[in-house]
């Protein structure tokens, strides 16, 4: 678990790099000029990393699932060599994946207006100004995207059904509440993932509102990546422990002698 952990971790910092620093260069320095090939790299790395991060949350449901329906098994199916493989195996997938829809947003003509309605240079927003004919790529995407998403998120659905399963067949109520412990962190985690990605990108370019995709997409590429320490770490009592014992050899007991 730890080690799906830390590749999440890398993958957030990842996946936030891509549009943070470029926001802030707006809100500070009111700098909103980009180039088309900065816009289509900025593009490619945040699809891929969003992709990565599908394909991620899925074989940690994988991870939970095998080790609440099958404790006994868990070590010998989740080896260190499992668990590196499936990591490899997710960031390479995640980078290949998306080299098709970026290669057709890159043929794309654009006769102006050059303002790209959104903080980062999504898809959306550069279909919406783009003079080509789109029926093409936004057929692709969308392809794309149901594949990516609704696969991954299916994966993750049939591994809490069986979970759910297992710990309603626990007859101690400390039993389920432990079982149920150990997922709630990723629940809540796949729940605003998915929720925000099914939302803008499962459906056609034409019937999407880029004002509302701007909101979204801040929970999805800023608010998420920021909230998963919290949600993954405070929630742990080991993590708690530690910060305990931190805190205690900074700022130690005072004891008062009458």
């Amino acid at each position: 678990m730890y080690f799906f952990l830390s590749s999440l971790a890398f993958l957030d910092i990842c996946l936030i790099s891509c549009t943070v620093p470029k926001l802030l260069a707006i809100l500070v320095y009111n700098h909103r000029t980009i180039s088309l090939s900065g816009c289509i790299v900025q593009l490619y790395f945040y699809l891929s990393f969003g992709t990565i991060e599908m394909y991620h949350l899925a074989v940690m449901s994988v991870d939970r699932y095998v080790a609440i329906c099958l404790p006994l098994r868990y070590h010998s199916i989740f080896t260190n060599r499992v668990c590196l493989w499936l990591v490899l195996i997710v960031w390479i997938f995640g980078f290949i994946t998306c080299i098709y829809p970026i290669m057709l947003t890159f043929d794309l003509s654009f006769c102006g207006p050059y303002e790209i309605n959104h903080f980062f240079c999504d898809s959306s927003a550069l279909v919406k100004i783009s003079c080509s004919d789109v029926r093409q790529i936004d057929m692709v995407c969308a392809i794309f995207a149901s594949a990516i998403i609704l696969g991954s998120f299916f994966l993750t659905l049939i591994s809490y059904y069986n979970i759910l399963i297992t710990v309603l067949m626990i007859p101690s109520t400390s039993g389920k509440i432990k079982a149920f412990s150990t997922c709630t962190s990723h629940f809540t985690v796949v729940t605003i993932t998915y929720g925000s990605s099914i939302y803008i990108y499962v459906r056609s370019v034409e019937s999407s509102s880029l004002d509302y995709n701007k909101t979204v997409a801040l929970l999805n590429s800023i608010m998420t990546p920021v909230l998963n320490p919290f949600i993954y770490s405070l929630r742990n009592k080991q993590v708690q422990q530690v910060f305990r014992d931190v805190r205690l050899k900074i700022v130690p007991h005072r004891r008062l002698f009458l």
